[in-house]
C-alpha cells in the first residue's frame, strides 16, 4: 500500500468587515453598483422630489412663482445637481448595458474601456448641465 501525504485542501472563510475596506472592485464593478443606487435614487425621488415640483409648477401662476424662488435656492440646486448626475449616470450606464446585452465588449479590456467611457460621458454631461442650473451660462 502506498502511503501518499494527505493533500491540504484550500480553506475557505468568511470575510470580516476589516477586508471588505481593503477590497478594491474593478471599474465595472463601481459602474454596476453606482447604476442600481442612481436607480433607486431616482425611483424614490419620483414621488418626493419631482412630483411636487412638476405639481407646483403646473397649479397656476402662483405656483410657478414659487417654483422658480424654490429652485433660486442653493440646497435645491444640489439636490437638483445630484438627481441630474443620477439620471444622466443611470442613462449612460444603461445604453452600456444594453450594448453589452447585445454581446458587444464582452471581454474584459472592452469592458473596463466602456465603464471608463460611461463615468466620463456622465461627469462630463453633469458638469454642463450643472454649470446650466447655477446660471454660468
Amino acid at each position: 500500500m502506498s502511503e501518499r501525504a494527505a493533500k491540504r485542501r484550500p480553506q475557505f472563510r468568511n470575510i470580516n468587515v476589516w477586508q471588505l475596506v481593503n477590497y478594491r472592485l474593478p471599474l465595472a464593478g463601481i459602474l454596476s453598483i453606482l447604476h442600481r443606487i442612481s436607480g433607486a435614487l431616482l425611483f424614490l425621488a419620483l414621488p418626493t422630489v419631482i412630483l411636487p415640483l412638476f405639481a407646483m409648477s403646473f397649479t397656476s401662476e402662483q405656483g410657478f412663482a414659487a417654483l422658480g424662488a424654490v429652485t433660486g435656492m442653493i440646497i435645491t440646486k444640489l439636490v437638483l445637481l445630484v438627481l441630474l448626475w443620477g439620471f444622466l449616470h443611470h442613462f449612460c450606464a444603461g445604453i452600456r448595458y444594453l450594448a453589452l446585452d447585445l454581446h458587444h465588449g464582452l471581454d474584459k479590456h472592452s469592458a473596463k474601456k466602456s465603464a471608463g467611457v460611461v463615468f466620463g460621458v456622465s461627469l462630463a454631461l453633469t458638469l454642463v448641465f450643472g454649470l446650466k442650473l447655477f446660471g454660468a451660462f
